[in-house]
């Protein structure tokens, strides 16, 4: 019988994840059964959701059972196949586990493609459930348009960077949010974005004033706090807020809403909405293809911080509540 490596949830975390909330182990894997086949993780992406899976919140899926493995996206090959259709050394890639081999019925995986002179890392971070967030989010809920602003939080992120760089595609000024000058300067001259806010050392309010003077248009939410505050404020009517994620709230014991919130979005008419990546699951094809062709076309690159071994999971998710990441994050779990 063959044993894998997992993280399974040990308890809910209460406020940031603590050692002793996610427990590392070995175990047997059982054999596979008709229409399973087994998968060998290449990478694991980490993403801020993983805090609201481990909490018992209200929210988009179950949450993870305290003593099953923990969900998080993986692509990775198979290995050993009882499903018709599926073939050993196939690329798979989809929801999972924080496993390096995980046995399934294909639910929640499809096929990735291979694409020549692009690095594994690179097409999974881009193509994996981050570029369809940035992509649908922007472009069906911002719904931007050419000589609009538009404004990302975590620009530097994996979602944001995406976002960005579509927002530049479709014509916009983009003006980006991030924490340190190395990731700012890396969204300008990299990546294309028009600013970059370090709100570590530069005053967030002031500096929209400055690259923003006539307002905003579209604001790309995924930090929320203050920061999202000060966005609102200088919202244009008829605004509108794709809200990908609060992800400064996260790990927050207690709720805070700033006065005169609501207020605001309805004196300047704005439309926000939340979403879900997988609200667009049916459409993924179509994301697929248009991110492929801008990154043939060199028009959309992404950068990935990978984290080597499995083992560091656990600490490298707590990263993504600290801005520790720079560039989309994953582990590598198995070398590719």
């Amino acid at each position: 019988m063959t044993n894998r490596n997992v993280w399974r949830l040990a308890k809910r975390p209460v406020g940031d994840i603590a050692d002793g909330d996610l427990v590392y182990g070995n175990e047997a894997v059982p054999a596979l059964k008709d229409g399973q086949f087994s998968l060998r993780v290449t990478y694991l992406s980490l993403d801020p959701t993983n805090r609201i899976w481990m909490s018992d919140q209200e929210q988009y899926m179950p949450p993870v059972e305290v003593g099953a493995a923990m969900r998080g996206g993986v692509c990775g090959r198979v290995v050993e196949s009882r499903k018709e259709g599926v073939n050993p050394g196939d690329l798979y890639a989809g929801l999972g586990e924080w496993a390096d081999l995980i046995v399934t019925d294909g639910t929640g995986l499809s096929r990735l493609p291979e694409i020549p002179g692009v690095p594994l890392a690179a097409s999974f971070g881009t193509l994996g459930l981050v570029g369809p967030t940035a992509y649908f989010g922007l472009l069906d809920i911002g719904q931007p348009k050419p000589g609009e602003t538009l404004v990302v939080s975590a620009a530097a992120g994996g979602v944001g960077q995406i976002v960005g760089q579509i927002g530049r595609i479709k014509g916009c000024k983009v003006i980006g949010i991030a924490g340190g000058k190395a990731k700012c300067d890396y969204v300008v001259n990299e990546l294309g974005f028009d600013a970059c806010i370090d709100y570590k050392s530069q005053d967030v309010r002031a500096e929209l004033d400055r690259l923003a003077p006539e307002g905003i248009d579209i604001n790309f939410e995924q930090v929320g706090g203050d920061i999202m505050v000060a966005v609102l404020e200088r919202m244009k009517l008829f605004g509108r807020i794709p809200l990908c994620g609060m992800i400064s709230s996260y790990n927050a014991t207690e709720a805070s809403e700033p006065p005169g919130f609501w207020t605001m979005m309805l004196m300047r008419r704005l439309t926000v909405r939340g979403f879900i990546v997988t609200d667009f699951a049916p459409r993924f094809a179509e994301s697929g293809a248009a991110m492929l062709g801008w990154m043939m076309e060199g028009r959309l690159k992404t950068r990935q911080d990978i984290r080597p071994g499995l083992e560091n999971a656990a600490t490298a998710v707590k990263d993504l509540y600290t801005g520790g990441n720079f560039g989309k994050l994953l582990v590598e779990v198995t070398p590719p």
